[in-house]
């Protein structure tokens, strides 16, 4: 117990960055949200350490189909101002994902299906999600993209169908 109090009169007694940084981040986030970022973070964590080190990364992205360069992984690991635990994981979140909302995330993802003028085909876009990172089943990705705001050629308006999917279908007859 002695070792307890200590560790009480610690933190009472300093101002400990890691304490005050834990209890701001976990509050910008929704319960739901923290518990998707702790199953991507357990996704990514491929030794099972409780850190995300480069080569957890490069496991990450190699399951997923993309070879990244010691450079780039580097980058990645760079970013965290220390070791990568969950708390960093949610910090660097937070910092990336600031001023920003789900729209512009989707628009973001989006926007290597662009294929001009914001337009992306549904085959390119059912592809993706049936194929990439957690995959959908085909029917599950049919529900999907049945809300797409479509043309004649089948091309989908990525920033329609993100605003569809982040605040639902507000504007009637927004679909091409």
């Amino acid at each position: 117990m002695g070792e307890g109090e200590g560790s009480k009169k610690a933190k009472t007694g300093s101002k400990k960055r890691a304490a005050r940084t834990t209890s701001n981040v976990f509050a910008m986030f929704t319960p739901h949200q923290v518990q998707e970022f702790k199953e991507a973070f357990q996704m990514i964590d491929q030794d099972k350490d409780g850190f995300i080190s480069k080569n957890d990364i490069r496991a990450t992205f190699d399951s997923l189909g993309r070879l990244c360069t010691d450079a780039e992984l580097e980058s990645m690991i760079q970013e965290a101002p220390g070791p990568i635990n969950f708390t960093m994981f949610l910090t660097v979140f937070s910092d990336r994902t600031q001023g920003t909302d789900e729209e512009d995330v989707i628009l973001n993802a989006f926007a290597q299906y662009d294929e001009g003028e914001g337009l992306c085909r549904e085959e390119t876009l059912r592809h993706a999600l049936v194929t990439w990172g957690e995959k959908f089943s085909e029917s599950e990705a049919e529900k999907i993209l049945a809300e797409a705001p479509m043309d004649r050629k089948g091309n989908i308006d990525i920033k329609k169908f993100a605003h569809i999917l982040t605040r639902g279908e507000e504007d009637e007859g927004t679909a091409a």
